[in-house]
């Protein structure tokens, strides 16, 4: 069976425009250091915390239950962090797939980082982690063709779901 294309030539202006990498500079308003301070609560969408990263609602969800993990160090790569810091980052991770997937029953989940702007990072220079439940069927022409997410549920209503399984 061949592989299908599907052009998103919509994207070649940011790929290669002047934004690109318009947050690989260092600014002294990181919203991961912001957020870092914040309390758990739904208002911040702050879920979790622990001794060394915690847990948020991704403001900017691919899907419902979208969630990052975010160390409270401003460090770009695993190699910055100290072994201490490394578990208990990790140790969140799998806090959040194990929150979701008793939220959600989901198909699959979808773990993953982009280190570096090449790799697609939004906020290359503050490590954090994506957890995102999927289903099958989930994706559609809305977010390829449309340039737009749906969304069944509000932040606030992912938050209460989410922090009922934490």
């Amino acid at each position: 069976m061949a592989l299908e294309r599907f052009s998103a030539a919509w994207r070649e202006s940011y790929v290669s425009g002047a934004f690109a990498g318009e947050h690989d500079r260092d600014d002294s308003e990181c919203v991961f250091c912001q957020l870092g301070t914040e309390p758990v609560d739904e208002s911040t969408g702050v879920l979790l915390r622990s001794e060394y990263a915690y847990l948020v609602l991704n403001a900017f969800p691919y899907g419902s239950g979208h969630l990052l993990v975010v160390p409270y160090r401003h460090v770009a790569s695993f190699d910055e962090l100290s072994d201490e810091e490394y578990a208990d980052y990790t140790g969140v991770l799998r806090r959040a797939v194990n929150a979701l997937t008793a939220t959600y029953h989901p198909g699959g989940m979808n773990v993953g980082m982009n280190l570096g702007s090449a790799a697609g990072a939004g906020i290359p220079r503050h490590l954090h982690a994506h957890a995102l439940p999927r289903w099958n069927g989930d994706t559609n022409f809305m977010t390829t063709i449309g340039e737009t997410r749906v969304l069944s549920e509000s932040l606030a209503s992912t938050w209460h779901k989410v922090q009922d399984h934490l």
